[in-house]
């Protein structure tokens, strides 16, 4: 029986010989696609990511598409000493904004942990376009498209990633922390650093059952 990791090298030596001009190496493009991870901060070694690697991480972010050109990407890097001002913000803002019969300690010690572990935070942020010409969506899928540039870059250096979304990003506090405009959001924090142990195994369904092709007419 073929494996899966069979298939995957045929259908790139296939692409290889069947298109002898193409560009770029198939085979580690789509290495570095399928073996990127969501990797909890919990599992972070304390080695540190560089300024130089979240540089990069975000030029490659900003090639992403975007309907009208819009480029809605903005980003918040905290990094080195700049990690103390999130790590106090996030959990205590789930302090603030959380009734107290509803406030879980255990939540609350998480987010912290986590804040702690991670070398960096990116807070991806998305800029409305002025002249509302472009629907929201299309500016939030901007932004995700984004982030999986900047989070495959971050698998090919052999860093670790987590997009977290808590639902405190949304509140009026967070904006202003983040100096956030009327109509701009944050999509999320990106946690950044060096996994500990292994590189973490992951799976998908098999293309046929999240795939419907239609090759002729009705």
């Amino acid at each position: 029986m073929r494996t899966f990791s069979m298939i995957v090298e045929t259908s790139s030596r296939l692409a290889l010989h069947t298109n002898p001009t193409m560009r770029y190496n198939l085979s580690e493009i789509t290495e570095v696609i399928r073996n990127r991870r969501s990797i909890a901060p919990e599992k972070f070694s304390p080695r540190k990511v560089h300024r130089e690697q979240i540089e990069l991480m975000l030029n490659n972010a900003i090639w992403a598409p975007s309907h009208g050109l819009t480029q809605p990407w903005r980003f918040h890097v905290f990094l080195g000493d700049g990690m103390e001002s999130v790590r106090q913000f996030i959990p205590e803002l789930y302090r603030k904004t959380t009734p107290i019969e509803k406030f879980n300690q255990a939540k609350y010690d998480r987010m912290a942990l986590r804040l702690n572990r991670a070398s960096a935070v990116i807070a991806l942020c998305m800029k409305r376009d002025s002249s509302g010409k472009i629907d929201e969506m299309e500016e939030i899928e901007a932004v995700a498209c984004a982030n999986q540039n900047l989070m495959l870059t971050a698998t090919a250096y052999g860093l670790g990633t987590f997009w977290s979304t808590p639902k405190l990003l949304n509140h009026p506090d967070c904006h202003e922390f983040l100096n956030l405009k009327e109509g701009d959001r944050c999509l999320g924090l990106v946690y950044v650093g060096y996994p500990e142990g292994e590189w973490p195994e992951q799976h998908r369904r098999p293309l046929e059952y999240v795939t419907t092709w239609i090759e002729t007419t009705s």
